[in-house]
């Protein structure tokens, strides 16, 4: 099975390179870059990773990087993400499997933080995803190209471009992996964990009473 990674970044060279690294180099890497003044493009194409312009936001970036690729599956993570050993292990169990061809996939998730409250957090998304369904892209997307096309594929919208799409592949074709993405808790530690927290769930809720989200995007920046 042949797997691109696709990874959108804006002046993500402090973070890209763990990243990166935690993938190894056996899969194809694209780098979706909205505009970075920092070394990103650079710290992509030293690691043998193709690095593309798009129009920024992420939505813009993933809309683009996704039509540029050729191989059977793509894997959609951020730049600020670390899949944990054994994930190379897992997505080729799954995507082995021909009833995933019109499933797809998400990590568990994790926070690269020791405290209490990213543990309170992890809790918090496990169950949302279990109940609701609803995988943000710290997790990670791992989905069949032919099965991201039929569902129209990521939206070019400023926000919540992730939560769009997987609503359309809903609860019951969303898989939930083993393996962990770590991402960075740095927002939540610079904004306030409640304040972060309730800041997403703020514009998850206007999202969901169909708030259009330029709107959302423009009142919470």
């Amino acid at each position: 099975m042949t797997l691109t990674v696709i990874i959108p970044t804006l002046n993500s060279g402090a973070s890209l390179p763990a990243t990166l690294a935690a993938l190894g180099r056996r899969d194809q890497v694209l780098i979706a870059d909205g505009g970075s003044t920092d070394n990103t493009a650079e710290v992509g194409r030293a690691r043998n990773a193709r690095v593309v312009q798009a129009r920024r936001g992420r939505g813009n970036q993933l809309c683009a990087a996704a039509a540029m690729v050729e191989t059977e599956w793509l894997l959609f993570l951020h730049s600020d993400t670390l899949l944990e050993n054994g994930w190379r292990e897992e997505t080729e169990a799954f995507m082995a499997v021909p009833h995933n061809a019109e499933r797809a996939a998400v990590f568990g998730f994790a926070l690269d933080d020791a405290s209490t409250k990213a543990r309170r957090l992890e809790r918090w998304v496990a169950w949302r995803v279990r109940a609701l369904g609803l995988a943000y892209g710290d997790q990670g997307l791992l989905i069949r190209r032919a099965f991201y096309e039929a569902l129209g594929g990521f939206r070019p919208i400023p926000l919540m471009e992730d939560v769009d799409l997987i609503r359309r592949i809903g609860r019951r074709r969303l898989v939930v992996l083993q393996t962990r993405a770590l991402t960075s808790a740095a927002r939540w530690c610079r904004d306030g964990w409640l304040r972060r927290s309730a800041r997403n769930l703020g514009c998850l809720s206007l999202y969901f009473l169909g708030v259009p989200p330029h709107l959302i995007h423009r009142l919470y920046g």
